[in-house]
């Protein structure tokens, strides 16, 4: 890419409060200028307005804090980071009947942070369901992908 197109780029993510990319092939990343609580809350919000239930919030940023002073390490990671975890019967069971082997796929993740340089960006992300296996795999894979995409776009609207 070049430089102008990358300066365009990063100027209209600035123009926008929340705005997704792609984090690669692998991940997709959103930004919101609403703080870590209020992100959070959201997000919560939407997983329960689809009729989920959150398995378990793992609060990352602040393992990462703790053991980083046992273990020697000196650089702040995260101001605060935590993941939340669900899943989805109805879109799992579409997914495993497809192929069993898709169960790596459940739970689904939404990642919730604020980076130390970035004190004023909440950053909500995903890992993007690689599309494997037969056409109806692929085609249950992309129905958690926009699960996914659903409720943080619900979030952050």
């Amino acid at each position: 890419m070049r430089p102008i197109t990358l300066k365009l780029m990063a100027l209209i993510l600035l123009v926008f409060s929340a705005s997704a990319f792609a984090g690669g092939k692998h991940m997709v990343i959103y930004t919101s200028k609403d703080g870590f609580d209020t992100v959070k809350s959201a997000v919560t919000e939407a997983i329960a307005g689809q009729g989920l239930v959150i398995n378990t919030t793992s609060h990352i940023g602040e393992m990462l804090e703790r053991t980083g002073r046992d273990m020697g390490g000196a650089k702040q990671v995260f101001v605060k980071a935590e993941s939340i975890e669900f899943c989805s019967a109805t879109v799992s069971r579409k997914t495993m009947e497809a192929d069993p082997h898709n169960i790596v796929f459940c739970p689904y993740i939404i990642s919730i942070y604020v980076l130390p340089n970035e004190p004023n960006k909440t950053y909500v992300s995903y890992r993007k369901p690689e599309l494997v296996g037969t056409r109806a795999s692929k085609a249950s894979l992309k129905e958690v992908e926009k699960l996914l995409r659903s409720i943080i776009e619900e979030a952050l609207n």
